[in-house]
């Protein structure tokens, strides 16, 4: 998902959401700290958005049950749209009418490691402040393009 639906959902003359203002970059370097967050989004439903920065942009899942710290406990992820860079900064309250209306609060920050990466399945290394360890994303139904259904998860420790 691109940029565009990003764009296309919102009124940047109400919202305080910033607005993308340059094309995202081809490809993250392979050495820089890649950026990770989460935040806790109060809208019509509560709900967590997990966001992992990837080719210039934060790929997106919204995370309706908090997400989990220990291992064994599974949690639905919904991918939606990418987000800008900036939004990684971004807590405030969009107001009521736009998309996505409610109060926005950086629940989590911090930097991700890539451990795999292939369509369906990804295995991330948090260094969060609140999450930490190998997190796994699998998408429900893989061979389903339309499904935007994953699982997010905590890894068991393999040292323990």
């Amino acid at each position: 998902m691109s940029l565009t639906e990003y764009r296309k959902k919102r009124d940047f003359k109400k919202t305080p959401e910033p607005k993308p203002v340059r094309a995202a970059a081809a490809a993250t370097a392979p050495c820089a700290s890649l950026i990770y967050l989460i935040q806790k989004h109060r809208a019509s439903h509560l709900h967590w958005d997990l966001r992992l920065e990837e080719g210039g942009e934060l790929l997106s899942w919204a995370v309706p049950k908090e997400p989990p710290a220990a291992g064994g406990v599974r949690r639905l992820a919904v991918q939606v749209e990418n987000h800008t860079l900036d939004y990684a900064n971004f807590e405030g309250t969009i107001p009521e009418g736009e998309y996505g209306a409610g109060t926005v609060e950086i629940w989590d920050r911090g930097t991700y490691a890539p451990v795999e990466t292939e369509p369906g399945r990804r295995v991330v290394d948090l260094r969060g402040r609140k999450l930490k360890g190998r997190y796994a994303l699998i998408k429900l139904k893989p061979k389903d393009e339309k499904d935007k259904n994953w699982l997010f998860f905590k890894l068991k420790d393999k040292s323990a």
